[in-house]
């Protein structure tokens, strides 16, 4: 039977074992494993799930033929079920009997704290690339803990500005209930407050909604100029095609998705996703980099394009991986230190640094999703409207609650 190429690539668990040159020569008689904790099979399966691990073997293998040449690392990937407890005792069967070293992606912001809070007891690197809460740097922060893409308020600062300024003043928010959707709607409400709009009402929905209705006939019945979407994966998806059907843009109500990712708009499809508008960290079509590192990605992963969840963990693995090299070490802090000291280059990030906290800082876009007639071929669903340059595109670091920055104050 001939294996998908896609298939190949989750083979897990299986290093490249090598003889390691002397300048490896700290690092552990063992491989340096990395462990990809997303969701398989639920809400956020399409955002992260088994192509983050395509992306995370991706570095490895790019890592592999340059400064990690001669290093020996492995890959281990998991389901954390949206569940923090699974996620919880996953990380510490890693940390505890496995020796894995650093855990990417964690596609649910409850999920992340609790690894986060494990991983700082363990003393590993973690990396965030799909939870969007904004507490992993801020009071929930970690000396070896990096929130690599996107968070609440990067999602929610660019798009509540643009819609307000085109005449949203008034908004009802749909959010899904947890650490995530809350803190998307918080920061999303803060922005609209900010530039002079008002909040008039709420709705809270389950993870993995199937049905909406009754949240839509609130918002409609609340006559609020925006109504907003503060969920993200199917979630996001199931409102959005009930929100048509509810005719909801149509009674002359707009329409933010506050968290969109391009696995959304290709289910959704151009007839109903046209004309959103949102904040992206990556899209493939940016540049050359960008789309021969997609096109890569779209052979190995069932012929699909990458989010920018599973364009992170490309990123944030093999930033770590070449602070390990240039380290000679797994230690956490060690490395930790050399990631914040080493330029991230690779074709995703763009100005991107590391601040204290925690917090990768990088130029994010504001993008409307095209019509059926603008569309010039297979994925091409986006016009970007405008740069948010990195030092505004997230909370500033003057208003982060993160301890770690009275420890690196107090130090000077």
């Amino acid at each position: 039977m001939k294996i998908k190429p896609w298939l190949a690539a989750l083979g897990l668990g299986v290093g490249f074992c090598v003889n390691v040159p002397a300048g490896f020569a700290q690092l552990p008689d063992r491989p340096v494993k990395i462990g990809v904790l997303t969701d398989m099979t639920g809400p956020y399966s399409a955002m992260g799930g088994s192509g983050s691990v395509v992306a995370a073997q991706m570095a490895i293998d790019d890592c592999l033929a340059a400064e990690c040449k001669g290093m020996k690392i492995s890959l281990v990937s998991a389901d954390n079920q949206n569940k923090a407890d699974v996620a919880a005792n996953r990380a510490r069967e890693w940390f505890d009997r496995d020796n894995v070293d650093a855990i990417a992606d964690l596609t649910n912001s409850a999920a992340a704290l609790a690894v986060q809070k494990l991983a700082m007891e363990k003393q590993r690197v973690v990396m965030f690339s799909g939870p969007a809460t904004t507490r992993l740097t801020n009071e929930d922060c970690s000396p070896t803990g990096f929130h690599w893409m996107f968070d609440t308020y990067s999602q929610s600062a660019a798009t509540a500005r643009a819609m307000v300024k085109s005449g949203g003043k008034s908004w009802y928010f749909l959010t899904v209930d947890y650490a995530f959707g809350t803190s998307l709607e918080k920061d999303a409400a803060d922005n609209v407050k900010m530039l002079g709009g008002t909040v008039v009402g709420q709705s809270r929905h389950p993870l993995n909604a199937s049905d909406f209705a009754s949240f839509l006939l609130q918002a409609q019945a609340s006559k609020a100029q925006v109504v907003a979407l503060a969920n993200g994966g199917q979630d996001t998806v199931n409102a959005l095609k009930a929100a048509r059907e509810f005719g909801i843009v149509q009674r002359g109500q707009k329409l933010a998705a506050l968290l969109v990712f391009l696995s959304d708009v290709h289910a959704l499809g151009l007839d109903t996703a046209q004309g959103l508008m949102f904040t992206d960290g990556f899209y493939w079509d940016y540049d050359d980099a960008s789309r021969a590192w997609s096109a890569r990605f779209q052979q190995k992963y069932k012929n699909l394009k990458p989010t920018m969840v599973q364009a992170g963990v490309y990123s944030s693995v093999l930033h770590y991986l070449r602070s390990v090299a240039a380290a000679g070490s797994v230690d956490a802090k060690v490395v930790a230190q050399k990631m914040r000291e080493l330029p991230i280059r690779d074709p995703i990030m763009r100005n991107a640094s590391i601040r204290p906290d925690g917090r990768v800082i990088h130029d994010m876009t504001l993008f409307r999703v095209k019509t059926p007639a603008e569309s010039k071929g297979p994925w091409d669903y986006y016009t970007a409207v405008a740069t948010v340059p990195a030092a505004e595109a997230f909370q500033p670091l003057s208003k982060s609650s993160c301890p770690l920055l009275k420890t690196t104050s107090a130090s000077r």
